[in-house]
């Protein structure tokens, strides 16, 4: 029998955090369905923001709640925020570097909806890979990769561990704790900036298992993306580029942003998304993204993977602006979490990072709060396990007997994603919504797969979500039809 004190399943941020935080006598092991890299947090530029020091703490919390249009669960933010020092000050003491001037200080930067400079960054615009990377080096638990959860070890409303798909055998393994660190739900959409790995398994998982997600609705969508490539994945063009004076204008050069918010390019990411959609439907125009107010050499080594990433692409950049559009981006909603990162109807079981609903992103998340989400979470979710008395007896489950994929998944799979593209993404109307909720249902009764399952039934609960939200806020906009 495979038994470990602590399962962790992803190894992005916030799931190898909570691995750095678990003592080397503890026997743990993460979970990864590829290469370790292929995770949101290894794709993330911008940088981690957090509260510079004890007085900027009411100052961030009031700007994440501002973003969050009300709905944030301020205990949430507050513990956040406090929490922002003490974490970044602990991966800089276990050897992490930040980018820093001349004199050795160190770096911020501002992005939209925040009212200073409290951003740091690493590589210029490779903070997730660089975080990513360190964290990975300082692991010292087992890892085991090609592996996928397809089922929870939950009994009597507590969990005993989790089933993985490994080359094409299921077996169980079982744990004291499992923590969900799994990421978002990218690959539900035609057009959206996630790691490939990133398919909306364990949220449609834990329906299945009746364990509540919350504001499935609240899916953010990054302004800035340049969607003109074959790859699923899109470039995310980091919103530090319009912190630090990228501009966002039509065909003709005009600025438009400021006829939609006062802050223009620095309006909050869920306003310049729909700004742009809006504007694209009413005028026919093409959107780009200049940078003609940067220096060459400031532009390659503060953005230097973008920089690269478009010049391969033929862009002579920064003087070339490129064009751009919204894509998917980032999950607000997920699993139901309390304030010590645990799953409420399920003992043992944790969610941290961007496949957990903490209450901190409400209807629009800060930039950048993400990855500090991630890594606060993760050491409360830590502290809690080292807290909890350590005389859990194990029970055996058998392994489940399901066919996992079909043949004919895949072309399912990418009607889902056109699906929720055109009917469930930036603007949606009731009409197109339930258009969307009928496709899946349909999808849901034909001979599918395990995987698609899962998909399909988060699909779902994302439509149901927004259905039930009559009123447009922040990242959820229902357009009144005629």
């Amino acid at each position: 029998m495979f038994y470990y004190d602590v399962i962790i399943v992803g190894s992005g941020v916030a799931g190898l955090y909570a691995s750095m935080n678990l003592p080397k006598e503890k026997k743990v092991l993460i979970l990864n369905k590829r290469e370790t890299f292929k995770c949101n947090s290894f794709y993330a530029q911008g940088g981690v923001a957090l509260a510079r020091n004890k007085a900027d703490i009411p100052v961030h919390i009031k700007d994440t709640l501002d973003a969050g249009s009300g709905l944030c669960d301020k205990d949430a933010v507050e513990l956040l925020s406090a929490s922002s020092r003490e974490v970044i000050d602990d991966i800089i003491k276990n050897g992490f570097s930040f980018d820093k001037n001349e004199e050795g200080e160190l770096l911020y930067t501002k992005e939209a909806a925040h009212s200073c400079e409290r951003i740091l960054h690493a590589g210029g615009d490779a903070t997730g890979r660089y975080l990513h990377h360190f964290l990975l080096s300082e692991n010292t638990h087992a890892m085991l990769g090609d592996a996928r959860v397809v089922d929870l070890l939950i009994k009597d409303g507590e969990c005993y561990g989790v089933t993985v798909l490994e080359h094409r055998q299921t077996r169980n393994i079982y744990a004291k704790n499992v923590i969900i660190a799994s990421g978002g739900v990218g690959s539900l959409y035609e057009f959206h900036t996630n790691a490939p790995t990133i398919s909306a398994d364990m949220q449609g998982l834990c329906l299945m298992k009746g364990i509540e997600l919350e504001r499935m609705e609240m899916l953010q969508f990054h302004p800035t993306v340049f969607v003109n490539s074959n790859d699923a994945q899109k470039m995310l063009l980091t919103e530090a580029l319009r912190g630090e004076g990228a501009e966002i204008e039509d065909e003709n050069g005009r600025r438009f942003m400021f006829d939609y918010d006062k802050r223009g390019e620095l309006a909050s990411r869920d306003i310049v998304s729909k700004s742009i959609f809006r504007y694209k439907k009413k005028t026919g125009l093409n959107v780009y993204l200049s940078f003609k107010n940067f220096d060459e050499k400031y532009f390659k080594n503060r953005f230097p993977n973008i920089s690269k990433y478009l010049r391969d692409l033929g862009f002579n950049v920064p003087s070339q602006r490129v064009p751009i559009s919204p894509a998917f981006h980032y999950a607000i909603g997920g699993i139901k979490t309390d304030l010590n990162a645990r799953v409420p109807s399920v003992k043992n079981l944790y969610a941290i990072g961007e496949v957990a609903s903490t209450g901190v992103h409400g209807a629009n998340r800060l930039a950048s709060n993400s990855l500090l989400e991630g890594l606060v979470f993760a050491k409360i979710a830590v502290l809690d396990i080292l807290s909890q008395r350590d005389d859990k007896t194990i029970m055996e489950f058998d392994t489940i007997d399901e066919v996992m994929s079909m043949k004919e998944d895949k072309d399912k799979k990418n009607q889902l994603r056109h699906t929720m593209w055109e009917n469930v993404s930036i603007i949606r109307t009731n009409s197109g919504l339930n258009d969307a909720l009928n496709t899946i249902n349909a999808l849901l009764k034909e001979k599918i797969g395990r995987l698609l399952k899962f998909r399909l039934l988060t699909a779902r609960e994302i439509i149901v979500s927004a259905l039930k939200r009559k009123e447009s806020i922040g990242v959820h906009t229902i357009q009144e039809e005629n």
